[in-house]
């Protein structure tokens, strides 16, 4: 994908469905603690990080207008990060006057108990590198540029700031019921690739549709299908990770995240047993999104 990773995993600082973590990552897990984080006083960063920040940030703010959601733009905008590879520490202070957030450095990929530990106690995970200028177009794991111009803008927005929480503490209870399969759909789906319905049109807030140039322009495009969501629907829609989705799904507002995370325990069981729908598949109870 262009200007993006192309993703290995179903979320963006964590793996969700495994404990352990591939080999060959690029992070230095060695200087990491017990939670999974890094001490942020060790980050160094040069011209050419911050270089290609700009970059990236630049050519995916040309086609935001008419396409990005209008929460997630504010939250970029509150976060002053344009110019230069953020600050986590003062991209914090801004989280924590806004919904009690805060952003905690990391070596790249968590496995599932850090992850869900540390979205359950507000904290959010942030690969600490960035990508080469070579790898502007294509990396294989997720960077802070991923992780951070994705996912944290919208960390803001106290409705989702409290989904995502809950969303930590549902991780938790699933890990111990071995029911993670559906839950990473849900992060999918619903995380890295959401799109919402807004007075002037639908608009996405999804990280991995944000991060990426391909992926913005094609889900705002006549190309895909769009489906009003349906947890249980969700929880049952399997992906491919390998080309841009074929299939999204559509949410009002973020509350309505909120209020599926609370129904979901009831639902998991039942999308274990159930027949998975195929990467870009249909099913009976499917509601094409009319709006």
């Amino acid at each position: 994908m262009e200007g993006t990773i192309q993703p290995a995993a179903e979320s963006a600082a964590g793996i969700i469905g495994t404990a352990t973590l591939p080999s060959g990552l690029r992070g230095d897990y060695h200087r990491a603690a017990a939670d999974g984080t890094l001490p942020e006083e060790g980050i160094r960063r040069s011209e050419a990080d911050h270089a290609a920040w700009r970059t990236l940030v630049s050519r995916q703010r040309a086609i935001y207008p008419g396409r990005a959601a209008t929460a997630w733009l504010q939250g970029l905008d509150r976060l002053r990060c344009d110019s230069a590879v953020p600050s986590l520490r003062d991209a914090s202070a801004i989280l924590r006057d806004a919904t009690g957030w805060s952003l905690v450095p990391c070596p790249g990929l968590l496995p599932d108990a850090q992850f869900f530990a540390l979205l359950a106690s507000r904290r959010f995970p942030v690969t600490e590198w960035i990508r080469r200028p070579e790898e502007l177009d294509y990396i294989v794991e997720p960077d802070i540029f991923h992780d951070f111009l994705g996912h944290v803008p919208l960390l803001t927005q106290p409705d989702y700031a409290g989904f995502l929480e809950a969303y930590g503490h549902l991780g938790l209870q699933a890990e111990r019921r071995g029911a993670l399969a559906p839950l990473a759909r849900f992060y999918w789906f619903m995380v890295e690739f959401g799109l919402v319905a807004e007075p002037e049109g639908l608009r996405a807030y999804g990280a991995g549709i944000l991060s990426s140039r391909t992926e913005t322009l094609h889900a705002l495009s006549a190309a895909p299908r769009r489906l009003r969501f349906d947890m249980a629907r969700v929880l049952r829609s399997t992906y491919r990770i390998d080309d841009v989705q074929p299939v999204y799904f559509v949410i009002e507002s973020y509350a309505e995240l909120f209020d599926a995370v609370a129904r979901a325990p009831a639902l998991l069981d039942a999308a274990l047993a159930a027949e998975p729908v195929p990467p870009g598949g249909t099913s009976a109870e499917d509601e094409p999104w009319r709006g």
